[in-house]
């Protein structure tokens, strides 16, 4: 099994003035089409106040489901057959646009129960800004764990309520060039 893999922080040889971004393979195991998809960050620039998180597929969605504004979307099986098949084109790894990972917030809610009524105990809700078809389309695909861009102050927040365990790390393997190389092999 390999070692343990940090996400790497884009440097200077890495940023987007050079032509080169991190990129995070995900692999898919449900998805006859094709077995991973490949995902950059959102913000790039130097001094940009946003993170990179690890995410547990169910938990993230989990989580997005709690959300009470009017646009959280049903589950991809309910989807109509023209969106699946944009969204698959869409993230298609040889398409020569990398998509952008989703972009979310979170913030905690009293959890329901006693517990919850007494403030004793919370749960997360995310709220995406961008990237609900995305992680949706992901999960049903079969995806554990994917990276999401969150602002820095809800980074730590958003791993206490859908942190991806250790094993993400060994699962998803940043490359610099997008071309694949660090695909996982089935």
């Amino acid at each position: 099994m390999s070692t343990l893999m940090q996400l790497p922080t884009p440097s200077p040889a890495a940023s987007p003035s050079s032509g080169s971004e991190p990129v995070w393979i995900v692999p898919l195991h449900e998805h006859p089409p094709y077995g991973h998809v490949r995902l950059k960050r959102v913000f790039t620039t130097d001094g940009t106040r946003h993170q990179v998180v690890l995410v547990d597929a169910r938990k993230l969605i989990a989580c997005a489901d709690r959300d009470d504004t009017d646009y959280v979307l049903p589950p991809v099986q309910e989807w109509h057959p023209g969106k699946l098949r944009g969204i698959r084109e869409f993230l298609e790894p040889s398409n020569a646009r990398i998509p952008q990972m989703p972009y979310v917030t979170i913030s905690t809610r009293r959890a329901p129960g006693l517990l919850g009524w007494l403030r004793l105990e919370h749960e997360g809700v995310v709220a995406f800004r961008n990237g609900q078809h995305r992680a949706r389309y992901l999960m049903a695909a079969g995806a554990v764990w994917f990276p999401v861009e969150v602002h820095e102050r809800e980074a730590a927040m958003l791993r206490q309520y859908c942190g991806a365990s250790d094993d993400a790390r060994v699962a998803l393997r940043p490359t610099s060039d997008g071309s694949g190389g660090g695909a996982p092999r089935a």
